[in-house]
């Protein structure tokens, strides 16, 4: 065999230790894929140096676009993404995401029970939730008289003409008007569906914008006076100006709740699971709550709040406001009979 020189493998071994170093350096990124203004950016900058990774946050704005584009990419290209309940039946059923293997969860004995053993998810083996919420009524009772705001039909009212903010989200919006019509926000009956169509026709004069980007700012800007919001954003929107209100309407607010998912083709499951347990850690649980305005999944995270947050009711609603309300369930092929009215709606 002929013996090669010495610069040949000097040039060899230096390009494999460029390799070398190339592929740890791909193993230290986690690609996350969330709403925008939808974590705080001082955890994921801990996270960055207790674990010496790089984080790379893309953003969506709504859940059919992240379907969308992870359906487009063969469930590749991000390493932990987030979807609401009524999503992760549909991405399971077509094979989209990866298990949680919950023994990697260390804070999973904290997590309220409420939360776990979902329709969607019995087992909670494809998603643990990050956060849930509620989408009610928000208003600025410097512009808007709040003893006319009391249920979703409100916003139907004439003297709200060109007033109105609607949330970007198909689910949210005809849930509302379902709800206002005496129907589950879950219906899978077109007759229904079509009926909450031709209701939100009617509401198209009021209406302003749509807006799931950041539904805090049309308030914040002056660009709205009433509208559609969830209760995280209208406490985000509460402490830039003063006077925004939130209300859990009288036919049952919206109930929801986002989840960490992990996709089934992900490069770095490892670290997509260091990060779920970390954003877990009941200090993290609790800046989640003072940044963004919305409970914590894990109930430890109250030992690190101040009473002020405790007993905001925006963020925390009555048993009362939960009672009445409805979680947003997967509605099978009725997504699009949704779909469909919805195109229609906003064209």
């Amino acid at each position: 065999m002929k013996k090669m020189s010495h610069g040949i493998t000097a040039t060899t071994l230096a390009l494999s230790a460029l390799f070398a170093s190339a592929v740890h350096a791909d193993d230290k990124v986690l690609n996350l894929y969330n709403w925008a203004e939808y974590m705080p950016m001082d955890v994921i900058e801990a996270f960055e140096e207790e674990y010496q990774v790089d984080v790379n946050y893309s953003t969506f704005e709504s859940n059919e676009a992240m379907y969308a584009k992870l359906k487009l990419l063969n469930s590749e290209g991000y390493d932990l993404a987030f979807a609401s309940t009524y999503f992760i039946e549909r991405m399971v059923n077509e094979e989209m995401l990866a298990n949680i293997d919950k023994s990697q969860i260390s804070h999973f004995d904290n997590l309220r029970p409420g939360l776990l053993g979902q329709p969607f998810d019995k087992n909670n083996d494809y998603s643990l939730p990050y956060v849930f919420g509620v989408t009610g009524i928000s208003y600025n009772s410097d512009y808007v008289d709040g003893s006319k705001v009391a249920k979703w039909a409100d916003l139907w009212r004439d003297d709200f003409n060109g007033q109105v903010m609607l949330l970007n989200d198909v689910r949210d919006v005809f849930g509302m008007a379902l709800k206002a019509q005496g129907h589950s926000i879950n219906s899978t009956e077109e007759a229904e569906i079509k009926q909450a169509y031709e209701y939100l026709r009617e509401l198209r004069d009021n209406v302003v914008v749509y807006n799931s980007d950041a539904p805090h700012v049309p308030f914040v800007t002056g660009e709205v006076s009433i509208g559609q919001q969830w209760n995280g954003n209208a406490y985000m929107a509460q402490q830039e100006i003063e006077g925004i209100e939130f209300v859990y309407p009288q036919e049952g607010a919206i109930l929801w709740m986002d989840n960490f998912i992990i996709p089934k083709n992900a490069e770095h499951k490892t670290l997509a699971h260091q990060f779920i347990d970390f954003m877990y850690r009941p200090e993290n649980q609790a800046k989640l709550v003072e940044e963004f305005g919305y409970p914590a999944p894990n109930t430890n995270a109250a030992e690190y709040l101040e009473a002020e947050l405790k007993e905001n009711s925006t963020i925390f609603p009555s048993d009362e406001a939960v009672n009445k309300g409805e979680f947003t369930n997967d509605v099978g092929e009725a997504v699009k009979i949704y779909q469909k009215y919805w195109q229609m709606l906003k064209s």
